[in-house]
Parts: structure tokens; C-alpha cells; sequence
């Protein structure tokens, strides 16, 4: 599990290989990530916008943003949380990820709150083939 804290606003990353949708043979490895966000704030926020930067395992960096997160722009009260689930393909074997979250809180100030860099290995990478 990989977690940050911004402005006690808690973001907590699981990343997982999902081996089912994934093909070596045609340099297609997919992951799934679980988030959570937990307001431990004083303020009521809501998550506007996402942010990624992905990066593959010769180094290749992708940006991705949007509204929201999975179609949602989820309010979140003190002591709420959010989780979602997503997914990322990458072309090689490994890489990671991190961005963050465009929050609004409820004074309307706007401000970006950390996602954690996390690895995207595949669950044997570290064993050698001969």
C-alpha cells in the first residue's frame, strides 16, 4: 500500500497485475489500482479533477487528465472516504505511476492534493530467467 498526505487529506494506492487481461506475447501488461481517499480534514472538499503521470519501464511518460475520478466528482465530509478502482496497460513489463487530485474544499479554495508514486511490477519480476 502507498499513501500520501496533503492538507490531511489521505490518498492510499494498492496497485495490482491483472494477469486475465494482460498478454506478454503482444507487450500488453495491465494493472489495476485501487484508490482511497480519506478526509481527515475540518472541511468538506470535493474531487474535481485527476491528474497521472505514467511511466513505462524504458522510461516512456504518458499524462493523463480529467474530470473527476471514474465519472464521479465525489463530496467527501470530514471523516468520509472514496474508493475506486481502475486500471492502466502498459507496454512493458514495468513502470509506475503518480499524479494528483484537483480538490475544492468548502470555503471554495482550490487546491492539489497528492496521489503517491507506486510501482507497477509484475508479482515475479524480481526472479531472473534462464
Amino acid at each position: 500500500m502507498y499513501r500520501s498526505v496533503t492538507r490531511n487529506i489521505e490518498v492510499a494506492v494498492e496497485p495490482f497485475y491483472l494477469e486475465a487481461k494482460s498478454d506478454p506475447e503482444e507487450q500488453r501488461y495491465v494493472w489495476g489500482y485501487r484508490v482511497t481517499i480519506a478526509n481527515h480534514s475540518d472541511d468538506p472538499i470535493q474531487v474535481l479533477a485527476r491528474h497521472w503521470r505514467i511511466t513505462d519501464g524504458l522510461g516512456r511518460t504518458e499524462e493523463v487528465r480529467g474530470p473527476g475520478v471514474v465519472g464521479e466528482q465525489p463530496e467527501l465530509d470530514p471523516g468520509d472516504s472514496f474508493q475506486y478502482t481502475s486500471g492502466c496497460p502498459l507496454r512493458t513489463p514495468s513502470g509506475f505511476m503518480a499524479g494528483s487530485y484537483t480538490v475544492r474544499n468548502g470555503a471554495g479554495d482550490f487546491f492539489e492534493i497528492e496521489i503517491p508514486a507506486f510501482s507497477l511490477d509484475l508479482p515475479d519480476s524480481g526472479r531472473l530467467v534462464n
